[in-house]
């Protein structure tokens, strides 16, 4: 959240292969913050056209509330890639998401064609962080425009084009993850962690989204309706954090801005008492969409 934007909720947020028209129905009901309507790596190529189409009604339909509706496309340099931008952009969701993307230049490059494709305003940049190149040049990526919204990290790839393992702990990906995040926190955009292969396994995925709240993520893309109440719980604050940052905001406030108060005999700067209010901001954007 960056300094005078409102929190929109990411904790969860679900890809859906676009030529899936239950699935597409189904999320109409699922307790989720986004769902990315995929045209890339989720659809064969005999079935492009029919997805672009079905996901471009899904994203002018309305049917999705509060959820952000965001439209993946194909890669540049792809042969779907132009005529996906062109329709995604008359559908106008909350967001077009972009993978591989690599540089600044190519930022530049795809606001340019929203523009001139007559993207609504409302219809933000998402760029995919997914290859060594991107985590390279990733401040640049992050502040290239002011259209962009959101980093994604496509850890599947990274892990591909490192010739690394997926492990526990994710030591491989640790420095590429922690500076992908420096980014878009100095360019006061949003960053979601990647996904989780192991639809089964929801106790390594809970230990996952712990290590990624902690490292600092807004939530976590997700690729099974089985995986968003643990993303939606851990990526919240619990009862117990909302109820001490009120408590500090309220030490702070009863000190008449004294500079430095004492609460539950901690030291409390301003700086503590804007994470304070961070997090009440956030419990009350969750709560306001149940």
């Amino acid at each position: 959240m960056s300094s005078g934007t409102a929190y929109r909720p990411r904790r969860s947020v679900l890809y859906l292969p676009g030529n899936n028209e239950r699935a597409l129905e189904k999320a109409k009901t699922l307790p989720v913050d986004g769902l990315i309507l995929d045209l890339e790596d989720a659809v064969a190529p005999d079935h492009k056209e029919v997805a672009r189409a079905n996901v471009c009604a899904a994203a002018r339909s309305g049917d999705y509330g509060q959820r952000e509706v965001t439209i993946r496309v194909n890669a540049s340099g792809t042969p779907w890639h132009e005529d996906d931008v062109a329709a995604a952009c008359a559908a106008g969701p909350a967001a077009i998401l972009v993978p591989k993307v690599g540089t600044a230049d190519e930022v530049r490059d795809l606001v340019a064609a929203m523009e001139h494709h007559g993207a609504p305003e409302h219809t933000r940049l998402w760029a995919m962080v997914e290859t060594p190149a991107a985590v390279l040049d990733v401040r640049g990526i992050a502040e290239a425009s002011g259209r962009l919204a959101v980093l994604v990290m496509g850890v599947n790839d990274l892990v591909k084009e490192l010739g690394a393992r997926h492990v526990a702990g994710r030591q491989p990906l640790l420095a590429m993850l922690s500076v992908s995040l420096l980014a878009a926190r100095a360019a006061g955009i949003g960053i979601l962690d990647g996904v989780w292969n192991d639809v089964r396994d929801l106790d390594g995925l809970e230990d996952e989204c712990r290590q990624g709240r902690d490292l600092g993520f807004d939530g976590k893309t997700l690729i099974h309706p089985a995986q968003i109440e643990p993303c939606n719980r851990v990526f919240a604050p619990s009862p117990e954090e909302v109820e001490e940052a009120r408590s500090i905001v309220e030490a702070w406030e009863a000190g008449s801005g004294a500079g430095v108060v004492t609460y539950a005999g901690r030291m409390v700067e301003s700086l503590h008492v804007d994470s304070a209010r961070r997090v009440i901001a956030t419990d009350e954007a969750i709560r306001s969409r149940r």
